[in-house]
């Protein structure tokens, strides 16, 4: 189900919880909702719907990938970069890292850990910083 986009800084800035397998329907609604907003966005994080859960969806070149829990495990290659943000106007200066490895649950939640480069690992950093409570 598409859901409407989270503006408020204040819930924004909270930290998420972890996600369990009673928030697999979240994870759904979350990549509808990407889905929907395709146009204008990459990657989503659950706060974003409203919901505080360690859940991000992404657009990675037109495959939709669900990642409950993620966590950046190992990340290189640091630069500066700009970004906009659907829950925010403008964009903003940030610093990401041109590699990094993931350890995630999958849409089954079964374990997996892959190593993401190049905007793929930006859209990633972008949205786990998001469940952190981190506002570029």
């Amino acid at each position: 189900m598409v859901k409407p986009i989270m503006r408020d800084v204040l819930f924004l800035g909270q930290k998420s919880i972890p996600a369990t397998e009673e928030d697999l329907q979240v994870g759904r609604d979350l990549q509808d909702t990407l889905a929907a907003n395709r146009e204008a966005c990459v990657g989503m994080a659950a706060n974003m719907i409203g919901v505080l859960k360690n859940i991000i969806a992404i657009n990675d070149n037109g495959d939709y990938l669900l990642m409950y829990n993620p966590e950046i495990i190992k990340s290189d290659g640091a630069y500066e970069t700009e970004e906009g943000c659907l829950s925010l106007d403008g964009v903003r200066k940030t610093k990401r890292y041109k590699k990094i490895k993931v350890r995630y649950l999958d849409r089954n939640f079964k374990i997996k850990i892959k190593t993401y480069e190049g905007f793929t690992a930006q859209i990633i950093q972008h949205e786990v910083d998001h469940l952190s409570g981190i506002i570029i």
